[in-house]
């Protein structure tokens, strides 16, 4: 039983990946152990076919309303996404002291895009990846925030646009100057440099842990719901749990999860203004 769950759970949490293997040249990989031995260079196939087309699914359907917007009495899509919009301009304006067009455009982006990628864990966890076994398909992950290699690239993306504005708005002296101004200071001349060098390491220490702040808790949250939704799942079906009980869990679980799908879309929003709003601080 515990051999058959450990199986069930691995093949669950592994993704479709292509790339090259030492041994068997390009191609997909058919196990965890190839897929392993692809390296860094293997793609997920599974999570690029998922957050692409999320992505699309968000840009057309928000094109939609907007090329169909009417001044008077909305329609039901326009209302919602007028809503969407006016809640992610009021955290911007909250969160954001300064003048840029690019901040609430990227905010809604982040919001929807992580929000639409998380509610896939809502969806049954058997029924898609069962469905591509019968096509011939070993492995296909549906929740794209499991994988960690997609949170890194959304918490790098932000990254990119923090180095961008803090060397444009402090140059690069100002923002030398911010890594080693802080938060030691001394008027003894030749101690100056140590003070330098500590307040540069502690300095690079935050700025670094900014993306992984952004990438581990949006990756970690999410593949611990996709593992529990597994185990509930896996524990039902031996027998382990029935009836009310297991009803309940089921349920129970479901309403806190449906909670963390916006929530760690929001979160992951909010740094992002909280952090380019840093970034466009001169006394930061």
């Amino acid at each position: 039983m515990a051999s058959e769950m450990d199986d069930h759970i691995n093949h669950h949490l592994t993704n479709l990946t292509f790339g090259y293997h030492p041994e068997n040249g390009l191609g997909f990989a058919m196990n965890a152990s190839e897929a392993a031995e692809m390296g860094f260079w293997a793609i997920h196939v599974d999570s690029m076919i998922w957050s692409i087309g999320l992505g699309l699914l968000f840009i057309l359907s928000f094109r939609y309303a907007a090329k169909r917007v009417t001044a008077g009495v909305p329609g039901g899509w326009q209302n919602f996404v007028e809503w969407i919009m006016d809640f992610v301009d009021t955290n911007v304006r909250g969160s954001f002291k300064h003048k840029n067009d690019l901040i609430a455009p990227l905010a809604l982006t982040i919001f929807i895009w992580i929000f639409l990628l998380n509610l896939m864990d809502l969806v049954p966890v058997d029924l898609i990846p069962h469905l591509a076994y019968l096509l011939g398909i070993p492995y296909f992950k549906i929740v794209p925030t499991t994988d960690i290699n997609v949170t890194i690239g959304l918490a790098l993306g932000v990254f990119i646009l923090i180095i961008y504005y803090s060397l444009k708005i402090k140059g690069p002296v100002g923002f030398v100057k911010e890594l080693t101004g802080a938060p030691f200071q001394t008027s003894i001349t030749p101690l100056k440099p140590l003070t330098w060098v500590a307040n540069f390491v502690l300095e690079v220490v935050d700025l670094l842990a900014k993306p992984a702040s952004l990438a581990l808790r949006l990756f970690g949250n999410l593949y611990a719901a996709e593992m529990i939704f597994i185990l509930i799942g896996m524990m039902y079906s031996a027998g382990l749990m029935f009836g009310l009980a297991g009803g309940v869990l089921h349920v129970g679980w479901a309403i806190f999860h449906i909670l963390v799908v916006p929530l760690q879309a929001f979160i992951f929003m909010v740094l992002t203004i909280v952090y380019l709003d840093m970034a466009h601080s001169e006394d930061h």
